[in-house]
């Protein structure tokens, strides 16, 4: 899931002021993680002590009631409430907080339903279900080797989830889209597109629109393929607090050891 993280602090400096230019600066001054990472790391963090999805983002998102970016209105007021209930997004949030689910999961059937699980305490629209349901099934089917070609194999997954037509309903370059059905395609696309995993977070950014979002969740999906470069690890890793780095060491221990972070983290 560092994958994840890291595109969302690539892209956490550009989601109010895009850039559309490929080679910015990867890391600027002033970067940070965002609700996207906040978010993220609590559902790892609910997957590994066994409790609820819902608890876990309350539990986090308090604990980090102002990240860089700050949290989208309505899920501000969740976390806020004294007994948060779904309220029927279908944000894009779903999707950029679902990529625990692809790796520590064994089948595809468990995969799907814990990325509804993940997403419904708050994104229950059925858009929203399928967007984080989505991306969690191609990290699963790229970590698994499932997909002999992830690259082609990403545009078939998002053809039959969203269409022979996806290419002429996702976003245009620079547009602001916080839909899953906008941004999940586009990240599907992106990914297919790429070369390296810092290409994939780098054709994300530059994208425009909603960044660190478009950011993370492609970067979710390009950590499956490609790993990740061990000095870009190193930087997002000393961007983050302690007790986030702890969730995720103990995260890749059980379910990723081989990963170039745990070897880090070791």
């Amino acid at each position: 899931m560092i994958g994840a993280i890291i595109g969302d602090i690539a892209g956490s400096t550009y989601e109010f002021c895009n850039t559309l230019d490929y080679n910015f600066d990867f890391f600027p001054r002033g970067c940070s993680f965002t609700d996207d990472s906040v978010c993220t790391i609590a559902v790892a963090d609910a997957i590994l002590k066994g409790v609820s999805y819902r608890d876990s983002l309350v539990s986090w998102c308090r604990k980090y009631p102002n990240p860089m970016g700050a949290y989208g209105c309505s899920f501000s007021r969740w976390i806020r409430s004294e007994n948060p209930q779904p309220y029927g997004s279908y944000g894009n949030g779903a999707a950029m907080r679902v990529s625990p689910t692809g790796w520590a999961f064994s089948t595809d059937e468990k995969v799907a339903d814990e990325a509804a699980k993940s997403a419904e305490c708050t994104h229950s629209h059925p858009e929203g279900i399928k967007g984080a349901q989505a991306i969690a099934l191609a990290i699963f089917n790229i970590r698994q080797k499932i997909w002999k070609n992830p690259l082609e194999d990403a545009r078939l997954h998002c053809r039959r989830i969203y269409g022979d037509d996806y290419l002429e309903r996702i976003p245009k370059e620079g547009e602001w889209n916080e839909t899953c059905q906008g941004c999940v395609p586009l990240a599907l696309h992106l990914f297919s597109q790429s070369s390296s995993f810092e290409d994939a977070v780098r054709k994300a950014v530059s994208y425009g629109g909603d960044s660190d979002t478009l950011g993370a969740i492609v970067g979710s999906l390009a950590e499956a393929y490609y790993g990740v470069p061990t000095e870009i690890a190193t930087k997002a890793l000393s961007l983050l607090p302690t007790e986030m780095i702890c969730v995720l060491s103990d995260f890749e221990t059980k379910f990723n050891p081989e990963s170039e972070v745990c070897k880090l983290l070791r």
